[in-house]
Order: structure tokens, then sequence, then C-alpha cells
């Protein structure tokens, strides 16, 4: 079967599933498969995402939203994957959408090349070595209209730019900075974002039932209602550094990860520490009932070429059964998994460590064990930087079954920063990273 006649068998598929006719008529897939076993984890599968135009499949969502594409393929989606049911098929949601840095006049001005891209929910089929998208849901207000993925706020937020970092564009306080997904027992969807952080619940269909932000945040004019119901703390979240993994547990709670530790008193604090925060949030009272204090390990050790220890992120954290949880520290380009329990003897909830007049912070113990913090023991389950195979930048990790995962990784539209990342008439220069997603088969018992 020629790849033109495969593409259009597989829209074909897709439309039996109830995607939109718009939408189905602009995907193109194709894949290639890498499968190198290494040291006691290995890669048995590789599937890979085709090119499928933003503009066709953003406008296909939302008519009008996207002027110009500048050429950006549809990627991004791997800021998060969770398991959709039936076997191949997952929930994945897309970032803020292409975006960059460019220096002018020797600071960094953020691009984002196609301001009305909307922040999408993208379900997945894996099949063979082909990721097909066969449904997708756009994020929207109470209104109905676009959240964007915009920066909210200016006192807080970077300035958004033109992609040629050249004219300022809006902020939009419906803007979200779309990250880790679950689905609830109800079809609704629970997301994390950058911004606020933020928490927020979504219909089935996008609409935004409820964001919670921290207390103090003062966020108006939103097309939604926002609620102040994170602790005020992570108001010192650094930029671009909010939540990026969300967990749900098996009775409903769920657990959001911290990127990066805060900027607690101070950025140069936040850049030196190896100490961030997970939260436990009930659907039920919406309120966070318990709080963890999570240590990574040094960045040389989760990343033998890395020495800025601002590089450390956590991007996933998935539940493993109980109380337990998978979670997964990395740099751009190697990751761990470590397993921890999620104790009460370890909630640090409503103590001293919420309050950012604390001196010594947190974030600037260098022992925090050793000063009476009960950080979370854990346990190295792979060290994917190790596993021939992995790509780098992976920010989405699902269990298929007890000893598989299936790895999703970000990359950033194709786009790379600087002035060279689009050509004399404003078309992106590809980097050439495609979406894929990688399944690791783990050793035994882990």
């Amino acid at each position: 079967m020629s790849p033109h006649a495969a593409g259009l068998r597989r829209v074909h598929r897709s439309l039996a599933t109830g995607l939109p006719l718009a939408l189905a008529a602009v995907l193109v897939a194709a894949g290639t498969a890498t499968a190198a076993p290494s040291g006691d984890a290995r890669v048995i599968r590789t599937a890979t995402l085709g090119e499928i135009p933003l503009g066709a499949f953003g406008n296909a969502l939302l008519p009008g939203s996207v002027a110009d594409d500048h050429g950006i393929k549809l990627g991004g989606i791997g800021s998060d994957i969770y398991p959709a049911g039936r076997k191949g098929e997952y929930w994945t949601v897309t970032d803020r959408g292409p975006n960059g840095q460019i220096k002018v006049d020797g600071k960094k001005r953020r691009t984002f090349p196609v301001p009305g891209f909307d922040p999408a929910i993208v379900k997945i089929r894996v099949a063979g070595d082909t990721v097909t998208v066969i449904g997708a849901i756009p994020l929207t207000t109470s209104s109905g209209k676009a959240v964007t993925g915009l920066p909210d706020q200016k006192s807080r937020d970077e300035a958004p730019y033109t992609y040629d970092a050249r004219t300022p564009l809006s902020y939009d306080p419906n803007g979200l900075d779309t990250e880790g997904i679950v689905r609830a027992g109800d079809g609704s969807f629970w997301l994390v974002d950058e911004y606020g952080p933020s928490l927020v619940h979504v219909s089935a269909r996008g609409r935004v039932l409820a964001r919670y932000v921290p207390e103090g945040l003062g966020l108006t004019g939103a097309d939604y209602p926002v609620v102040e119901a994170l602790p005020a703390v992570l108001l010192h979240r650094k930029t671009n550094r909010g939540f990026e993994g969300l967990a749900q547990l098996p009775g409903g709670d769920l657990v959001m990860a911290l990127q990066s530790p805060l900027s607690l008193p101070d950025a140069d604090a936040g850049d030196a520490s190896r100490t961030t925060r997970l939260l436990r949030f009930s659907p039920r009272e919406k309120a966070v009932t318990a709080e963890y204090a999570y240590r990574f390990d040094p960045v040389d050790v989760v990343d033998p070429g890395e020495d800025d220890t601002s590089e450390l992120k956590i991007s996933s954290v998935v539940a493993a059964g109980g109380d337990r949880l998978l979670v997964e520290e990395r740099t751009d380009r190697a990751a761990r998994l470590q397993m921890v329990s999620l104790r009460r003897t370890s909630d640090i909830l409503g103590g001293p460590w919420d309050d950012d007049t604390t001196a010594p912070s947190l974030e600037q113990l260098d022992d925090p064990a050793a000063q009476g913090v009960p950080v979370l023991a854990k346990r190295l389950v792979a060290d994917l930087g190790k596993v021939a195979g992995v790509p780098g930048k992976i920010e989405g990790v699902a269990r298929v079954d007890h000893d598989t995962l299936a790895l999703v990784n970000d990359n950033d539209f194709g786009m790379t920063d600087g002035a060279g990342a689009f050509d004399a008439q404003g078309r992106l220069v590809d980097s050439g990273i495609r979406t894929t997603v990688t399944y690791v088969r783990l050793p035994k018992g882990r």
C-alpha cells in the first residue's frame, strides 16, 4: 500500500471515531521504528507523529483562530500522556503553542509566532511505528472563546512578542500554558498550568469549568471562574516553571508537581536549590490537602554532561498504586524515574515552609532532612538517560502495564531559539525533532 493510500485509510478510520471532518482532512501520519536494548530497561517500540500543518489543525477546531502558522507543524503534544482506555490510545495535551526566545539589544524576548494558537487536548492512537491523531478538543472559556497560550499578567509573566521579537503582543488573562493531564471518571479532564501556577478543571468538551490558583494571585478579566485555593507560597514560582506533572490517585485525589524549586527568597536561591514540592488536591473538597518536599538528585547524577542545577525539572508524575507515585526528574537531555510513597508523616502543608518569611527557606537548605524536613524517600526505577533509543525532553509518562511505560517527548513544534528560527520569508526553519511515543520495558520487579 502506498503511503498516500495508507494516510487516507487512517483518516477514514478516524472519521469512524467521530473526529470532525474538517480536522480529519488535514491529518497525515508517518513513522520510523527504533528499538535498541541497553542496560536493565530497553526500548521495545517507537512510533512517530507525521507532519500536520498547525494552521489547518487549529482552524479545523476553532475556525479563524490561526491567521498564519509560519510553516509550523503540529507538535508540542508531548506535554503529557494519559491512557484513553483502548489499547494504544492516549490523551495528550499541547503546551501554550510555538514559542521561543530571541535577543534584542542584549535582552531575551519571548516570541509567540502563532498567537492565535489554542492549547488543545489531543487523542492519539499508536499502531506499529505510527502515531495518528484520532480526535482533538480545543480549550475554551465559559463563552466558548479560545483560551490561547499567551501570558496572563504583565506583573508576573514574560512579555509576549511576534515571531521576530519586534512587535509586542497583548497579554491574555485567559491564557494557559497547559502541561499535565488526567481524565476523571465523569469524562471531564484535569490539567495543570505553568503560568499561575494553576490546576484547571475542564469539561469533556474542553470548556474551562474552574481554574485553581495561589491565594493572592489577583488574576482578573478571565472568562471562566478563577478560584484562589492553592498555597500563597506558590506565587514564588520561577518564570515558566510552574506545575508540569499531574497524577490521579486511585481514590480520585490529584497530585501536582512543581517543575522546579521556588524562587524563595530570590531567583538565585531557586536556581541553586534541589528541593521542589508536590501538592495533593481533593476534587471533592476543592482544596489542597497535603504538600510534600521532593529532593532532586545532583544534576550531574541525573545528567552526567550537565553542571547547572537550575536545569533540573520534574515533568511527569504517574500513579503507581495506592499512594505510590512514579516521578520523572530530568534535564532536557536525560531523565530518571523515581518511586515515592506519599506518607502522612511527610506532609508539610501549612507549616513554616509555606511561610515565605521563614529564613532560611526550604529551598535554601543544603540538607533539608538534616533540618527535620520529612523529605520524600525515593527509589530509582529506571535511568532513561542510559537506555538507547529514548529521545531527549521526555515530558509525559504513562503506564501501559506493570512492566511497560509509554514515553512522549516535547518537540517544541520544531522550533529553536534565536533569530535563525525563521527564514527571510518568516517561515520556520524546522529543527527536525519529531514527536514520538516510545515504549520502554522495565526489568521485572521494578
